[in-house]
């Protein structure tokens, strides 16, 4: 079974591999949000003319699945490097979000009496 590097981990190496090629000044939260809407709309475009179904089985074929799979790791690379331009824990902001999301959309029949 293959490790799953820690999120921490992963900011810190694309912070160095950015701080390699000299392209910090380049990583403002301007540009790394545009970025990122690029690259989620380039993981939109493989599945844009498919029909649900054939969505559904788009990582049945490798060659559409490594594009899927590099797009998805494109998305988050972006979105974990303007989290930590903005000092932005993406984790406990998803965490807050799930809260406030079970307060405002309850499942249905909650509160109800017995």
């Amino acid at each position: 079974m293959t490790e799953h590097p820690d999120l921490a981990g992963l900011q810190r190496r694309l912070a160095e591999f950015a701080a390699a090629r000299d392209w910090q000044p380049y990583h403002t939260p301007k540009n790394l949000v545009s970025a990122l809407s690029v690259e989620a709309s380039e993981l939109v475009e493989i599945f844009q003319w498919l029909t649900p179904e054939e969505s559904a089985r788009v990582m049945a074929d490798p060659g559409t699945a490594h594009r899927v799979t590099d797009e998805v790791a494109d998305v988050l690379a972006y979105l974990l490097q303007f989290c930590e331009v903005l000092g932005i824990d993406p984790l406990a902001a998803l965490a807050a979000k799930i809260d406030r999301n079970e307060h405002r959309f309850p499942r249905p029949g909650a509160g109800e009496a017995p």
